[in-house]
């Protein structure tokens, strides 16, 4: 009887056996803090998309008895020396520092990514002219380069955009050439070509798309570089020219007001950080996701 009793049944061995060996999976803390930063950028998306949603009163609301007060209750990052709220200033001049990062890297990717695979798939007298050029363009350093451009072009949001743009060009052709010279003649290539494929067929579907990966997380990263670059031109006063600021100018106009109203400029230089870190973090997340050799551990 005492052995009948002390004997378990199958089931709950088996059942313990198996809770005891059950790991809960772990979520990277790289991941996380990817996760986190998507939520950063897609909050300051919404602020530029619908401001008027986010911000609790008119960027250019401007009243006499509220000039320079501290950050409270009624206005949480306080006021500048019109009497705006900064919340709000900031929040409305999202939608310009945004669109000049995100359309920046748009046109300097596609173009810079164009003349990289050009180059890199058809070598020769093409590779060595468009290259040189391109080591040419890169003995300039970037924001030395964009700040000529929009000097010579003027204040205007599609100005910084192009000068900007023009800038970030080297940085993706080189990335690109690269990953066409890398792929172009591997074995799943060559099988293309031996079965009658033409050479724009094989370029379209088989080269390009398997050297996306690296020109897409250098994109990603470029957005704040590009931010950035677009925020301090502003700064300089080669930005945008309106009545509501964007950060880069927001910062140039409170610089003044540093000793007396640190807010003006500590709460934009703040977001511009806060954005540039989260889409860093965004893109060292995606680096890791497209890597084949990470994928397989």
């Amino acid at each position: 009887m005492r052995e009948a009793a002390s004997v378990k049944p199958l089931w709950r061995t088996k059942g313990a056996a198996a809770a005891s060996h059950r790991t809960v999976p772990k979520i990277p803390m790289s991941r996380l803090m990817a996760y986190g930063a998507g939520l950063i950028v897609l909050f300051l998306a919404v602020c530029a998309i619908v401001p008027q949603w986010i911000a609790p009163y008119s960027p250019t609301d401007m009243a006499a008895d509220r000039i320079l007060l501290s950050p409270g209750a009624a206005h949480w990052l306080g006021t500048d020396y019109f009497g705006r709220d900064i919340f709000s200033v900031i929040v409305h001049g999202a939608r310009e520092s945004l669109f000049i990062g995100f359309a920046s890297v748009v046109v300097g990717g596609l173009s810079g990514g164009l003349i990289g695979a050009v180059a890199g798939y058809f070598g020769g007298w093409v590779d060595s002219v468009l290259m040189r050029i391109i080591d040419v363009v890169m003995t300039i350093p970037g924001v030395l380069l964009a700040l000529a451009v929009a000097a010579a072009l003027g204040p205007g949001l599609w100005n910084i955009i192009l000068a900007v743009a023009i800038a970030s060009v080297p940085n993706y052709a080189r990335i690109m050439r690269g990953q066409i010279l890398g792929i172009k003649n591997r074995p799943f290539i060559m099988a293309s070509r031996s079965i009658g494929a033409s050479e724009l067929s094989v370029f379209v579907k088989h080269v390009l798309p398997n050297s996306l990966s690296p020109l897409l997380v250098m994109a990603c990263i470029g957005v704040g570089t590009a931010i950035l670059t677009g925020s301090g031109l502003s700064f300089l006063g080669l930005g945008v020219l309106k009545e509501i600021p964007d950060w880069g100018a927001l910062l140039s106009q409170g610089r003044g007001y540093l000793t007396v109203a640190w807010w003006i400029c500590t709460f934009p230089g703040l977001a511009i950080t806060l954005f540039v870190l989260s889409v860093n973090m965004i893109g060292d997340e995606l680096r890791d996701a497209l890597d084949p050799k990470k994928r397989r551990l």
